[in-house]
């Protein structure tokens, strides 16, 4: 392992040589980082697909009670505060906080941690898995013990609520004792703590028992599902072909009995921690339940000893509908998904610019200057103006099957510009920020997220250690593959510090 050189022959396989498929726009810039970034690249083995995502979350003690696909490993977060050399009583931020491992790994070293998510999943996450020593066992299993006696009532007609895109998700009998235990437990006597934690196993349970499976920027729904039925009786009255026979998994969960399988793995695991582990470390995870764009201008300078995050990638996925089961259940209605699709960093097609909201944020803090002075830095970087330019060529030519993505693209690097501002700002001398990321491909042109961020980091400031780049590279759609041809797009880790 090592720093890769313009002489070594592996290299090629991690630069690209063509930004843009057939010439069609200009790609000078992007060629001029990528020689110029070149040198900071390093082909590592402390990381591969399995640590940078949640795969190895799945079995871990405490981080596997949120099945957060978007969210990377503790073993990531423990080599990176390794190489950051943060010490107890240090603050690190992780500025998407997602299921909270950042904070949790943080918490057992004695480290503080500040995150922000707007997802509430996030919420009721953070507040189980930080209660982990606050549990009482006892109450605990008298919860699971209740949930196991749990029955609808004969003549119950309440059914969970739903927006469109999950109508119909659910069994029936489903629909109704997810209703059913809701009420339940929001009129228990049970502690907080312990209803909490009964909210988080039943958002870990619906997806299994529904027919639906998260699948990249929509719900996958299974040909069991009333839904789809309904619209292949549709499609033959109009003489069409039903749609492909698709089952999501081999068998929809029974709701009652998956809750209690999730109840009872957390339970083991509190049991576990509470007799294998020292009580609190003293260590604070402060989570806020806001966008980061809207609370990071407020902190005072030179608070952070660190950065470990992994940011919604670049790529149009849309979490508001992927996890649509689990926010509407925790209450929220179409109006309400809505806005917090606009809210999240701008990742899909459908998001608008926030510059004129941020603007007004700054002014309310007096830092209309700063504001500007940011704004500026961002619009002058010359390999985001190339990628803008050549997305718009690429519209006028047919090439993007979307035209959001240019805005899309465009608001989510100046954000990560605004972010990146106040973090040099934020961090102490020394402090060190990793940003996990993907490079993407639109309409035949490469963006080199890792390079362009890095490149927006410099400009504020921050001074580029390495890029970690794992081996496996990510391929690009098949549509984009059979018009433009294959390139290999790098995934890797992004090493910045402040002098």
């Amino acid at each position: 392992m090592g720093q890769l050189s313009l002489f070594d022959e592996s290299i090629d396989t991690f630069l690209v040589k063509h930004f843009s498929a057939d010439g069609l726009c200009q790609e000078e810039a992007r060629k001029k980082l990528e020689l110029a970034y070149a040198k900071y690249l390093e082909l590592t083995d402390k990381f591969n697909r399995q640590n940078v995502s949640y795969q190895l979350s799945k079995k871990e003690v405490v981080h596997s009670w949120l099945k957060y696909k978007e969210g990377f490993s503790a073993d990531l977060v423990h080599i990176l505060l390794d190489e950051m050399g943060a010490q107890a009583g240090d603050l690190v931020m992780d500025p998407f906080f997602g299921s909270g491992t950042t904070g949790l790994v943080c918490q057992m070293r004695g480290i503080n941690s500040i995150g922000y998510d707007i997802m509430p999943t996030s919420s009721v996450a953070v507040k189980a898995k930080c209660a982990v020593f606050d549990y009482d066992i006892q109450e605990i299993a008298h919860l699971l013990h209740d949930v196991e006696g749990l029955t609808v009532p004969y003549g119950y007609a309440g059914k969970t609520a739903y927006i469109t895109i999950t109508r119909d998700a659910y069994p029936e009998e489903t629909a109704s004792f997810l209703q059913y235990i809701k009420e339940w437990n929001e009129n228990s006597a049970y502690s907080a703590y312990a209803k909490n934690l009964l909210n988080l196993c039943i958002i870990n349970s619906l997806e299994p028992c529904s027919y639906t499976m998260k699948s990249g920027q929509y719900l996958s729904w299974d040909c069991r599902s009333k839904k789809v039925i309904e619209a292949n009786q549709k499609r033959v009255e109009k003489g069409k072909k039903p749609l492909p026979p698709k089952h999501v998994r081999s068998e929809i969960g029974a709701i009652k009995e998956t809750i209690i399988g999730e109840l009872a793995h957390v339970l083991d695991d509190i049991k576990m921690i509470q007799a294998s582990l020292p009580n609190a470390t003293g260590a604070q995870i402060n989570f806020v339940e806001n966008s980061v764009l809207y609370e990071i201008p407020k902190l005072k300078d030179g608070i952070l000893r660190g950065v470990i995050t992994s940011p919604p990638y670049c790529n149009r996925y849309d979490y508001t509908r992927t996890y649509a089961l689990e926010l509407v259940y925790l209450g929220l209605g179409e109006a309400e998904i809505k806005k917090m699709r606009q809210d999240l960093l701008s990742c899909t097609v459908e998001s608008h610019s926030k510059l004129e909201e941020m603007e007004a944020f700054y002014r309310s803090l007096n830092q209309a200057d700063r504001f500007y002075a940011i704004k500026k830095k961002i619009e002058a970087n010359p390999v985001l103006k190339e990628v803008i330019v050549a997305l718009n060529q690429r519209r006028d030519h047919g090439d993007l099957n979307n035209h959001g993505v240019i805005r899309m693209v465009e608001g989510y690097f100046t954000e990560l510009g605004f972010l990146f501002a106040e973090l040099f700002r934020l961090c102490q001398k020394g402090a060190m920020v990793a940003f996990v990321n993907d490079n993407v491909r639109y309409g035949g042109e490469v963006i080199p997220v890792d390079f362009l961020s890095s490149s927006l980091a410099e400009d504020f400031g921050f001074q580029i250690q390495k890029i970690y780049t794992l081996k496996q590279q990510k391929g690009n759609s098949s549509q984009q593959m059979a018009k433009f041809g294959k390139v290999a797009l790098r995934k890797g880790i992004t090493i910045w510090r402040k002098a």
